[in-house]
């Protein structure tokens, strides 16, 4: 079938809340940082199928361990026998775990469901009820975690009651930060707005956990101050609150280390993972203290398909990948390089505005260059006209470009990418790129 002709079908019968609308292809095949769409267009990939494959598309060595242990046994469920390859990822992600001290691990489908564990495991362990979660999160759609997300109006729209008991702080967005506000006062302002509502409505003794993406990801690729976040593990700490951090979008290397949290030399006592964890295939888990992991039993937390022998014997792959390829040095290395070229852009352009690069994993926004304010509709011609290009890459909160490609992207490629944007930028800044004709739909 031809391109068009399986979209045509697919529009028939899929549901519209399953997909965010950006680029009209059907993805046939991948290579590394190279995907290519069924009428055999290549593209460099810049979104990594949303921070999914860090390691590439159908990596040699992650191909030949799902190949081999599908001959073996594709799934006979954990939840009631063990599994070779499941058992060894176990050992392996408590070993990687940023949490000094015995902790355990328990498995997932998704990060979705990671992140309802996290909730299900702190008010279990507390016996308390509250969640403080912060704006701009992105956690997941599954009931418990579409309910402390809050990036989009939709993950609440028509759906409500949602989970109770969740409290929403604002993120300390740093790229919102007033020119003329110091850091210093910018973070105590924020850590203020945080404050006030265990001062009038939400009593401090009754929360169980804190949960927060250390460098949000479908929040625009922010990362939190670093003294702010000390200040919320100090405040968790002191008051008997469980720290609880999501890494499903940055971690497994996106931010040049294991853990985006490490990028603060901080620890959790939770943390979800997933997506890259088996370069794409479902997975996820939940790691934490072991004090807390054993205040549920079985079936509290468990899932038919979760660690099956197939997924974790993939993610076991994953972390040989990452590990003997040198991927975390790697995305440090090409993140720099990604940083130095859009920073030399952003003195070129005046309508790109913050530049934030922590590793292969970047946010740049696209501004009014009159008013510094965000410019959506620019935002929407340049990702459009990089597809045109050959480069997929997308938009967050409709004006920052998001930067995570696959952290096996080779300097070549990354190059060509450079070519690529300057050529947009240029073509934007001559007034010469339009709007595609469904401007309107495009995005969250």
């Amino acid at each position: 079938m031809k391109q068009q002709d399986v979209l045509k079908t697919e529009k028939e019968v899929l549901a519209p809340a399953v997909r965010i609308p950006y680029f009209d292809i059907v993805i046939e095949r991948g290579q590394g940082a190279i995907l290519t769409d069924l009428d055999g267009k290549d593209y460099i990939d810049l979104l990594a199928s949303a921070s999914s494959t860090n390691t590439g598309h159908s990596h040699p060595h992650v191909v030949e361990a799902i190949c081999a242990q599908a001959k073996k046994l594709i799934q006979y469920t954990p939840t009631y026998f063990a599994n070779g390859p499941a058992a060894q990822l176990a050992q392996r992600l408590a070993q990687l775990a940023p949490i000094s001290g015995p902790v355990q691990v328990g498995w997932g489908n998704s990060g979705s469901d990671a992140n309802d564990a996290i909730i299900k495991y702190a008010r279990a362990y507390t016996k308390r009820q509250y969640i403080v979660s912060f704006t701009g999160a992105y956690h997941g759609s599954t009931y418990g975690s579409i309910s402390i997300s809050s990036v989009s109006l939709n993950m609440s729209r028509k759906i409500g009651p949602l989970l109770p008991g969740i409290v929403k702080a604002p993120y300390p967005d740093i790229s919102q930060k007033p020119a003329a506000e110091s850091l210093t006062d910018f973070i105590e302002r924020q850590w203020q707005a945080f404050l006030l509502p265990f001062s009038t409505y939400l009593p401090v003794e009754e929360v169980a956990a804190i949960i927060i993406e250390p460098i949000q990801g479908d929040g625009g690729i922010v990362k939190a101050p670093t003294e702010y976040l000390r200040r919320l593990r100090q405040f968790a700490l002191e008051h008997g609150i469980v720290f609880a951090i999501d890494e499903v979008n940055q971690g497994m290397g996106r931010t040049g280390k294991w853990w985006s949290i490490q990028q603060f030399d901080l620890e959790p006592d939770l943390m979800s993972v997933g997506k890259s964890l088996a370069s794409g295939l479902p997975l996820s888990a939940i790691i934490g203290r072991t004090p807390i992991m054993q205040s549920l039993q079985a079936p509290a937390n468990t899932y038919t398909t979760a660690g099956n022998p197939v997924t974790t014997a993939a993610a076991n792959a994953t972390i040989d990948v990452l590990e003997n390829e040198h991927l975390l040095q790697r995305s440090q290395q090409l993140g720099l390089q990604a940083q130095a070229f859009f920073t030399k852009m952003q003195q070129q352009f005046d309508f790109i505005g913050g530049v934030r690069f922590y590793g292969l994993d970047g946010g740049i926004d696209i501004v009014d260059a009159a008013t510094g304010k965000p410019d959506p509709q620019m935002t929407t011609k340049l990702i459009y006209r990089m597809f045109e290009l050959g480069v997929l890459i997308i938009s967050l909160r409709g004006y920052t470009l998001r930067f995570q490609p696959p952290l096996v992207i080779s300097s070549e490629q990354l190059q060509q990418v450079f070519a690529k944007f300057e050529q947009a930028f240029a073509e934007l800044a001559a007034g010469k790129l339009k709007l595609p004709a469904n401007a309107e739909q495009i995005g969250w």
